[in-house]
């Protein structure tokens, strides 16, 4: 990774195009689940690789890894968005996977409706525990890696991650009363 920043930091296209091509998918996985929608998401994906080609020069090695640091471009781009918009909730659903051909009807069906429950049960969630489990958990980011890119502490995303898993057990616990 070291070798393509610095080629694409000397100009160079090939290791610029290297660098976008290794991190589109899960930049662009990023905002859909952040904004909500496709469109927006495409927007703020183009726009992150622009501020990357813009400021790539800058880019230092040091506390966080490459990736980290593109998906603080993103996560600031997002925000930018939302503070324009002025909204918080997402316009459309992200669509769910597909269940497999060897799973039956009734255990897709179940697998839809629990994956819809915690989906709904993490919509209650705030923002920025939202946006760390994501990170944490979809995207296999590090505590380090996750503060860097919300501009936290390590130990914030820490605190963050354990108020957003003790509600999730606690709305679990109340559904399984009911």
């Amino acid at each position: 990774m070291k070798k393509l920043v610095a080629g694409g930091q000397a100009g160079d296209r090939s290791s610029l195009e290297e660098l976008y091509l290794l991190h589109f998918d899960r930049i662009y996985s990023y905002l859909h689940m952040t904004v909500g929608n496709r469109h927006d998401a495409e927007d703020l994906t183009t726009q992150t690789f622009l501020k990357m080609l813009e400021s790539i020069g800058k880019f230092r090695w040091g506390s966080a890894p490459f990736s980290a640091w593109l998906f603080r471009i993103a996560h600031n781009l997002a925000m930018d968005h939302f503070r324009a918009a002025r909204r918080v909730q997402p316009e459309e659903e992200v669509p769910e996977p597909e269940a497999g051909e060897d799973t039956s009807a009734e255990f897709g069906a179940l697998e839809s409706l629990g994956r819809q429950s915690m989906l709904e049960m993490i919509d209650d969630l705030s923002p920025e525990q939202q946006q760390v489990l994501t990170l944490k958990f979809v995207f296999n980011f590090s505590n380090r890696e996750a503060a860097t890119i919300l501009d936290k502490t390590e130990g914030a995303i820490k605190s963050l991650q354990h108020r957003a898993l003790v509600s999730l057990q606690k709305q679990l616990s109340r559904r399984g009363d009911q």
